[in-house]
């Protein structure tokens, strides 16, 4: 398996057209409208759905982007198919991981503000690991620390100051974007 930094762009393009052809004859058996987009995003293909028509799109995002996460799966399946290696493709529908994201930066900080209130560290809730990702960058940012804790699917984040933090901060099932460990 060859990883993302190791492919060249134009096999990244090749995968997010694979996958956009994929997902076009998706939309066309499932009956919905929508404008397919793709491209390279920090060295991986992303393919997104957009729609005129609200109504249908969101039925392709699920309940907490159930749908969307399962899409994306199915279309990592079929690039692989094509390619024979593993794709990191990014799927989203409508603008749902740009949300999904502002909402854990959202976490984050009122996380932060409440660590550098009390000084104590604080657990959020638990959450996959594109999610616990994007909550240890945002902290990193802000100049403190984080941990992940417990085993899937319980796994959280703990946020601490800096001098609460052992060296080992982020665990390294949280580095990739997706939602895979």
């Amino acid at each position: 398996m060859a990883l993302d930094d190791d492919k060249t762009v134009d096999q990244l393009n090749d995968e997010a057209d694979i996958a956009a052809d994929y997902l076009e004859g998706l939309l066309d058996i499932a009956d919905y409208e929508g404008d397919i987009e793709m491209g390279v995003r920090n060295g991986r293909p992303m393919v997104q759905i957009v729609a005129d028509d609200d109504t249908d799109i969101k039925h392709l995002i699920g309940r907490n982007g159930e749908v969307v996460d399962a899409l994306q799966q199915l279309t990592r399946l079929a690039v692989q198919q094509k390619t024979g290696e593993r794709s990191r493709l990014i799927v989203d529908v409508d603008g749902f991981l740009k949300r999904k994201r502002q909402r854990l930066h959202d976490i984050a900080l009122d996380a932060i503000d409440e660590v550098k209130e009390t000084g104590e560290p604080v657990d959020l809730k638990p959450m996959n690991s594109f999610e616990r990702k994007v909550i240890h960058d945002v902290v990193r940012e802000e100049g403190l620390r984080s941990r992940s804790h417990g085993e899937e699917p319980r796994r959280y984040v703990t946020v601490y100051l800096r001098a609460n933090a052992s060296a080992d901060d982020v665990d390294d099932d949280d580095v990739d974007e997706t939602g895979e460990e």
